[in-house]
């Protein structure tokens, strides 16, 4: 492929590990938060004290940005040597952006959950935590990966 055309895309992995990221943080914290405020409207409904608790759990989605930052960061680094990597940093991602909408789901789930019952707390963010597991691997692994690049 022509050195101008590539060097035009030399960002593309480096923006869609962020981007994607960031899109599954915001969807997930979308549903999230629309679940909270039914809870809440909810509660206010049946004149019952609305837990601000809730907004921990909507807040979850939020770090997956910053895992696709800490990738990113770590792309620049090889990017700027001439590896850009386009497919590591579409796929890493999107594996952490669909595991933060997952985790906005089930933060969903958790403040329905604890606006009926008002209990639980711990044991939802436990699931919530589970989830987050799978963006903190798909970082840690492909920060593995970059680094066998950058020692290549």
């Amino acid at each position: 492929m022509d050195t101008a055309i590539t060097s035009q895309f030399k960002d593309l992995g480096l923006i869609l590990v962020l981007a994607l990221s960031a899109c599954g943080s915001g969807i997930g914290a979308g549903i999230a938060g629309m679940a909270c405020i039914g809870a809440w409207k909810k509660n206010f409904g049946q004149n019952k004290s609305a837990s601000f608790l809730l907004v921990a759990l909507v807040g979850a989605p939020l770090t997956q940005t910053i895992y696709g930052n800490i990738v990113m960061t770590k792309m620049f680094e090889l990017a700027s040597k001439g590896h850009y990597m386009w497919g590591i940093g579409a796929f890493s991602g999107l594996a952490i952006g669909i595991s933060a909408i997952y985790q906005g789901k089930c933060a969903a789930c958790a403040c329905d959950a604890m606006g009926e019952t008002g209990k639980g707390f711990g044991n939802y963010l436990a699931v919530l935590g589970i989830t987050e597991t799978v963006a903190l691997f798909v970082m840690v692994f492909t920060l593995i990966i970059l680094g066998k690049f950058a020692g290549v």
